[in-house]
């Protein structure tokens, strides 16, 4: 089977490349670099096609789904407070750019779509897990942005038959993951400043809670989402651990696992669109996908401390 993976040069774009290469797949890559890092591939250099351009370029995509099979859509301008800052070019990647790609791989015949969503669909909603049958509140232009692309695919299955499957992620870390980005996520960001013992930053009391999900669940999650029933297609998942971890507990963990318990984060004001609590229910995703979170949250942070850290500094637990 031959597989499209836009944003293949980015964090979760190149576990799923690597992943699909391991298991003797054709696999085409296509992303501009805005964000992801060539570094990501380097280990997997030869053994794929790269088509260098943005799922903002209508025939970039349509020739990167020539020939596919499956396309996982990664490609995205992450980060709610780059949205706020920048709502135009958020939208033009993330919604646009979804509407490119379903329009290029109705055109080439892919049988199945897997798009990247986000549970900032759900906003600040005080209902607890989030379910997929909830209202989208999105709260800031990159929510707004994802749930538009889910409502593309939605409008593609019902009017032109693509199967497409949306997939809500629930706080995604794992190795690789940038943490040089000035909106860079929090899990290595907490991993930089521990390992370089810096304060780290925390955003209002830390007392928000967020679903903290292992890459490698995440990477299984799109590939069973390829194969699963009809029953899943044109529909939404949520795709979490299905368990909550305050960002202070989360500082408390990453400092332990990497000797920095002496270090105390400093605190500054809420940003703006952020949502206060979060936790994926995953009914839906375990009877239609067959999905079930492999890695919990603990084990996650201790892998994923182990690729940060330097062979001189080893990690506990």
């Amino acid at each position: 089977m031959r597989y499209l993976v836009t944003g293949g040069a980015g964090f979760i774009g190149s576990h799923l490349v690597e992943e699909l290469l391991g298991r003797g797949q054709e696999v085409v890559v296509l992303d501009d670099f805005s964000t992801g890092l060539r570094q990501n591939l380097e280990p997997f250099a030869g053994r794929f096609r790269l088509i260098e351009a943005s799922v903002t370029d209508p025939a970039a995509c349509a020739e990167a789904c020539d020939g596919v099979d499956y396309v996982l859509h990664q490609a995205a301008l992450g980060s709610v407070p780059r949205s706020v800052a920048d709502p135009v070019t958020t939208h033009d990647v993330n919604a646009t750019g979804t509407l490119n790609l379903l329009q290029a791989a109705r055109g080439a015949g892919v049988r199945r779509v897997v798009v990247a969503s986000s549970s900032s669909a759900y906003g600040d909603t005080e209902e607890l897990p989030k379910h997929e049958g909830m209202p989208p509140r999105p709260r800031s232009p990159y929510a707004v942005s994802k749930v538009t692309g889910e409502q593309y695919c939605r409008a593609f299955h019902a009017s032109y038959g693509l199967e497409t499957v949306a997939l809500r992620y629930f706080n995604v870390f794992g190795p690789r993951q940038d943490p040089g980005s000035q909106y860079a996520a929090v899990v290595p960001l907490f991993m930089s400043a521990a390992l370089d013992r810096r304060p780290p930053t925390i955003f209002g009391d830390g007392e928000q809670s967020r679903d903290f999900t292992y890459i490698g669940n995440v990477v299984d999650a799109n590939l069973q989402a390829c194969t699963a029933g009809p029953g899943a297609t044109g529909e939404v998942f949520n795709i979490g651990a299905g368990s909550r971890t305050t960002i202070n507990q989360l500082w408390r963990a990453i400092s332990r696992l990497l000797d920095a318990g002496d270090v105390q984060p400093r605190h500054q004001p809420p940003r703006p669109g952020d949502v206060r609590h979060s936790l994926a229910a995953l009914d839906r995703a375990t009877a239609a996908l067959g999905y079930r979170p492999t890695v919990d949250v603990d084990e996650g942070l201790r892998r994923t401390a182990r690729w940060y850290s330097s062979a001189s500094q080893p990690v506990r637990g």
